[in-house]
């Protein structure tokens, strides 16, 4: 018994593990830098904020309709070096938004950042599942805090460099995205040998008499709208901030461009310890109750958050956004679960609901502070996490 156990416990590939989260902290470092640039474009180009929405929705809908896509064609034959092919694109896009003459460049730019992102992510999300070990919790904090990590560093050498030296200095980011190039080759090398690892495990499990079990097409369906529903109040939320937050701060509270800018970095950072302890916790005590307490418990910090000073809200929106970054392992594990044949797709198709929900809910939001301010759009964002009530309709399933 001990040694069918021995035999079906996978490799974890720490390493590999280690360089994924690398590269997603370098893929979402560059997809930072477009909301971090947001308060010198609106200044340099005279944007309202519907166009300030506007290019995060470009943005987001190339990042994410290819995604699902991508996901579905990689379920059937995997291609590992299709993330270098993914950050290829981010590079030209990259470049093409530090010397963009118009708005109409700035959103091709904008795109091709997405579509790059759109190819990275379904493929680096198997890599990380067969890098696992079977320890799913782990491997996605990992490769979560990687991206969330690289999402914070955006604003933070937004405000120490590009505030600085202007809209041209994005090109000096461009050896990062040639060094995360590098970095994917390498973790292309080693797909073969970590899917034999992973596949020799789920036969000897089978062997042993735990099959992966299936589930009728109705819970899987259930599911999955559940969890996309959840997902989107989480966006919606995250992204008033994400777009938004630099200017509720100079606007309400007199902040500078600089100050403002590392405060997104510091809520953005308090995604990444999120991440990676959803992750960690989620292996522990279950998927199920991790995203109870990450889209519901933020309720109370959210409802108090329009109305705190300048100190109080600092705190606030770390807590917040530390609480609420713990869902998207554990929804994404979940989603897994419910479709283990799929991972692929279902790696794209969260991703890319993370990238086209966020981008909806930037666009509306825009044209809502124009309409109403930015202020009220804080308002009625605070009510966002009543959401979580849903999390009531998902399907009680194994293993989570």
């Amino acid at each position: 018994m001990n040694n069918t156990a021995a035999v079906a416990r996978p490799k974890t590939w720490m390493s590999v593990l280690l360089v994924l989260g690398l590269t997603h902290l370098l893929n979402d470092l560059i997809q930072s830098l477009i909301p971090a640039v947001y308060p010198i474009l609106r200044e340099k180009y005279q944007l309202d904020f519907v166009q300030i929405g506007i290019i995060t929705l470009t943005f987001q809908i190339a990042g994410s309709l290819l995604q699902p896509v991508v996901g579905a064609i990689t379920d059937r034959r995997p291609y590992p070096y299709s993330t270098v092919l993914g950050m290829m694109f981010t590079l030209a896009g990259l470049v093409g938004l530090a010397y963009a003459p118009s708005y109409h460049l700035i959103l091709l730019s904008a795109a091709s950042i997405g579509i790059g992102s759109s190819i990275f992510h379904p493929e680096a999300t198997r890599m990380a599942r067969y890098a696992s070990g079977g320890r799913q919790g782990l491997a996605q904090g990992i490769f979560q805090v990687g991206g969330q990590a690289g999402g914070a560093m955006g604003p933070l050498f937004a405000a120490l460099i590009i505030v600085q030296r202007g809209q041209e200095s994005l090109a000096w980011f461009a050896v990062l995205a040639l060094f995360a190039v590098a970095l994917m080759i390498w973790t292309a090398g080693r797909h073969d040998a970590m899917k034999h690892s992973f596949i020799q495990s789920v036969k000897a499990k089978a062997k042993s008499g735990h099959k992966s079990k299936t589930y009728p097409p109705a819970v899987v369906a259930t599911g999955l709208i559940v969890l996309t529903l959840l997902m989107f109040s989480k966006n919606a939320y995250n992204e008033s901030f994400r777009s938004f937050y630099t200017f509720y701060l100079m606007d309400h509270f007199g902040a500078s461009i600089t100050t403002s800018q590392f405060m997104l970095f510091l809520f953005l950072a308090a995604s990444a310890v999120g991440a990676l302890l959803g992750g960690i916790l989620g292996d522990r005590i279950g998927r199920y109750k991790i995203i109870w307490i990450s889209i519901l418990g933020p309720l109370p910090l959210t409802l108090i958050l329009p109305y705190a000073d300048f100190q109080w809200t600092v705190v606030l929106t770390i807590l917040i956004n530390l609480i609420m970054a713990s869902a998207f392992a554990a929804i994404l594990i979940y989603a897994m679960e419910l479709a283990p044949n799929r991972i692929g797709l279902v790696g794209g198709l969260f991703y890319g609901l993370n990238f086209g929900l966020g981008g909806i809910a930037a666009a509306v939001l825009g044209a809502l502070a124009d309409k109403t301010g930015i202020e009220n759009v804080y308002w009625l964002c605070s009510f966002l996490p009543l959401a979580g009530l849903l999390a009531w309709f998902l399907p009680k399933i194994d293993n989570v």
